[in-house]
């Protein structure tokens, strides 16, 4: 028996919710619309993660975060329809993880009432982790396995947590876990640009800066053209690994020599 898979119509009508909200970032009433628009798709937590990630790193790009047109408040009222307060969930939580504000974003899932707590999506569980990572907490640690556990291969489940142990530089064991991570399924094909970027990042702080400077290389020519932040981070890290690797090769300085 074949597995179950998204047809292209579904497929397609998800990318035209996310292009409608996405047209014109200055409407404050965007993630309303995007939010109506999942819920009359009854999209499952993977559709709403996907979709509503992409929007709000699209909002931020140019210039209009969620965090100005969301707040705390907001998002715990979003509803009693799970479609519908996942999506606000997931708009917002995603804009905080992009501005790396792991403190905000910790406080509002514990903060969240009992039932909404022990009920949370995977994907929101992953944004927690994150948060909990990003501050080299190592009880992230728990909380990354057991969404690594639920979320198998979901690719934008597996980011998240990427970027979380890229952020933490204090965890135990941490650039080994980013290395394993983005070297696994469903990157283990070493087509995403973004996993190698994590990649690079971990083989420098191992020492394997050969190998890091690959993984940049890799990545550059896998980026899509005219993706200008993600070109600046991989150039930047590209900068980092070459120096950290002239720093080891550099022989050492003689000391001594004829006094003048």
């Amino acid at each position: 028996m074949s597995l179950p898979t998204r047809s292209p119509g579904r497929a397609l009508a998800l990318l035209k919710a996310q292009a409608r909200a996405s047209a014109w970032p200055t409407d404050p009433s965007w993630p309303a619309r995007l939010a109506e628009d999942l819920r009359e798709l009854a999209a499952n937590w993977r559709e709403s993660a996907q979709v509503c990630a992409d929007t709000a790193w699209a909002a931020r790009a140019a210039g209009h975060s969620v965090l100005g047109l969301l707040g705390p408040e907001q998002v715990r009222a979003a509803g009693p329809d799970p479609v519908t307060e996942r999506a606000y969930r997931h708009l917002y939580l995603s804009a905080l993880r992009y501005d790396f504000r792991c403190r905000s974003l910790q406080a509002f899932v514990e903060q969240l009432p009992s039932r909404v707590g022990a009920s949370l999506d995977c994907y929101s569980r992953a944004l927690y982790a994150f948060a909990l990572l990003g501050q080299s907490r190592h009880v992230g640690l728990a909380v990354m396995d057991e969404v690594l556990a639920a979320a198998g291969d979901h690719a934008k489940t597996r980011h998240v947590l990427l970027h979380g142990l890229w952020l933490g530089q204090d965890l135990d064991r941490g650039a080994e876990r980013l290395l394993a991570l983005s070297s696994g399924p469903p990157f283990d094909t070493g087509r995403d640009p973004n996993a190698l970027f994590r990649m690079a990042g971990a083989l420098r702080r191992l020492g394997r800066c050969d190998e890091g400077l690959a993984a940049i290389d890799r990545a550059l020519e896998l980026l899509p053209p005219g993706d200008i932040t993600v070109h600046a981070d991989l150039v930047r890290e590209r900068s980092l690994t070459a120096a950290a690797r002239d720093l080891h090769q550099r022989p050492q300085a003689r000391t001594g020599g004829t006094a003048s």
